[in-house]
């Protein structure tokens, strides 16, 4: 433990001597003269992913994401400025792309803090009810291992396939208790989460994803993007190895790496393992008797109902828009807090009409709401000041110019190419929806729109942003699942990361084989290589969990 804790140190002063060079070699290299047309040196290189590499690295290192995250956006202010501590500081604070306060006041941002906080209120008005145990004694009665907690867990995850955020927060809430009962860690809940969530959506039609993905298509493609969109869905191996391996893991009763640990904790009662509890104060005051299941239920269903009317709305539903388009032309952040609130004052009139609790206990459930949601509201507005700023330096620029220029020879390899290229993009920027919209445009440009490899290269590229999304720390998906589990978000973060490279793995295998067969047959025969991928991955399982077994 001593030698472990010395290496961390060597390894964090290490870092921290590493930043302190490149921000002088910034300060040398980088003009300071800021104008309308004004671009760091550093722009569209190698080092405008620095930024978010380091929060990853450090925040892996340290185990703490903050600190990790603030000097993510500190090191991408000063490349940006060329080391003017002035210019770095308004860059952090209030440039309108990157800066803090304009991330804040942002209208899906801070829907989105708004639509957390809703939330967070709801999960302490159903705990403070005695809702959320009456529904843990229910589970023990009708689900009785732990096999089919997590099963049930999947399932559900599966069946609220409209938004990721709000399908890791409502799982989360709901299953927490079924999972506790039955033993299984916090680690694992919040993989099922993350799990269920953005690779259920990328291969949902009637989703917010289908409708960014169908944005992404360039016009001028002739292509129609939500039929692009369903085209991709038996190409998107990550999401369909996920899904399998999620199903595969569970029924099996294998775990590996650092999830094996959590696991066995958990199986003796400990389920945590380490990292902090920012939410024993909460969970401390769930009253566990006297509680109805209907008092979750209906909170539940009609928070699910009123979200997904409320998507609906804002894209038209009851404007005579048809309920694709009206998805497809959704603001999902906007509707997510319209259906919340509703379903918050839904829920006051039931509380208030059955005499659950009084109503000063029920307005202080918005301020207690508010305090368990605090730390997953930083990581996102950290994470949006990180994304911002990598975006200044040209990420996008540097992510185009390197699959652009692999485009050109043996296209057979492409999807293969386009998934790695994708997978590292969404996880140094934790974004899969500003990956595709980057990377989609540069694919229709290789392809033509007649191609099945345009098919196959598209789905490799929305594979990789889910990938990359799943494995990275800054991701609003990861942080959403750690919250949803109520899991210490580094201890999330890297008891997935093994299962999300073993899928990673195994799909960018797969995108070999579909960019072989693809390229030489030009039809839907490369159909086959999704089966063969799938095989791949039950058989990787099998060796693994045998290997497990003789270790």
């Amino acid at each position: 433990m001593a030698r472990e804790k010395s290496g961390r140190r060597l390894a964090l002063n290490l870092v921290f001597l590493a930043l302190i060079a490149l921000l002088i070699l910034a300060t040398v290299l980088t003009t300071s003269n800021v104008g309308e047309d004004y671009a760091p040196r550093v722009y569209g290189t190698a080092l405008s992913l620095l930024p978010p590499l380091v929060a990853i690295v450090l925040a892996l290192v340290t185990k703490e994401v903050y600190s990790a995250l603030f000097v993510g956006v500190t090191v991408g202010a000063f490349l940006y400025a060329g080391g003017n501590p002035e210019l770095a500081l308004g860059t952090m604070l209030y440039h309108p792309d990157a800066g803090l306060v304009p991330n804040l006041t942002d209208i899906s941002h801070a829907s989105v803090l708004v639509f957390v906080t809703l939330l967070g209120t709801l999960v302490v008005l159903m705990n403070l009810s005695g809702a959320a145990s009456a529904f843990g004694a229910w589970a023990d009665k009708h689900i009785k291992s732990r096999v089919g907690a997590q099963l049930a867990t999947i399932l559900m995850g599966i069946l609220i396939f409209v938004d990721d955020g709000f399908n890791c927060m409502t799982v989360g809430s709901v299953m927490r208790p079924m999972t506790d009962s039955h033993k299984v860690s916090r680690a694992k809940l919040a993989y099922l989460l993350d799990a269920t969530a953005a690779p259920v959506c990328i291969i949902a039609p009637i989703s917010c994803w289908a409708a960014a993905v169908s944005y992404a298509v360039p016009e001028g493609m002739q292509i129609n993007g939500f039929r692009m969109f369903l085209r991709t869905i038996p190409y998107n191996l990550y999401a369909l190895t996920t899904l399998l391996m999620l199903v595969l893991l569970v029924t099996l009763k294998m775990d590996y790496g650092p999830m094996a640990k959590h696991e066995a904790n958990a199986k003796k009662g400990d389920l945590f393992t380490s990292g902090e509890r920012a939410y024993a104060e909460e969970e401390a005051k769930t009253v566990t008797e006297g509680g109805r299941l209907s008092n979750l239920v209906i909170p539940v269903v009609s928070l699910i109902v009123l979200c997904m009317l409320g998507m609906a709305y804002t894209g038209g539903l009851f404007e005579g828009v048809g309920l694709i388009d009206a998805f497809a032309n959704a603001d999902s952040a906007r509707g997510l807090v319209m259906g919340s609130l509703l379903a918050v004052l839904l829920t006051f009139w039931l509380y208030m009409s059955r005499g659950v609790m009084p109503f000063k206990t029920f307005m202080g459930a918005f301020a207690a709401g508010f305090r368990s949601m605090c730390a997953p509201m930083i990581i996102l507005i950290l994470s949006w000041n990180l994304s911002g700023v990598t975006g200044l330096l040209g990420a996008a620029d540097f992510i185009h110019g390197v699959v652009e220029s692999s485009a050109g020879s043996l296209q057979m390899f492409v999807p293969a190419v386009v998934f790695v290229v994708s997978v590292f993009l969404a996880f140094s920027t934790g974004t899969s929806w500003g990956t595709f919209t980057i990377l989609i445009p540069i694919v229709c440009a290789v392809f033509p729109a007649s191609s099945e490899m345009l098919v196959i290269s598209i789905a490799a590229c929305l594979s990789g942003a889910v990938c990359g999304d799943h494995c990275s720390p800054i991701s609003d998906t990861t942080i959403m699942s750690s919250a949803g589990a109520h899991c210490d978000h580094i201890n999330h973060v890297t008891t997935q990361l093994p299962y999300a490279l073993t899928a990673a793995a195994v799909s960018a295998v797969g995108y070999l084989i579909l960019g072989i067969v693809g390229y030489r047959a030009q039809s839907t025969l490369a159909l086959v290589g999704t089966p063969i991928t799938l095989a791949l991955m039950a058989l990787v399982l099998v060796v693994l969990r045998r290997t497990a077994k003789q270790a």
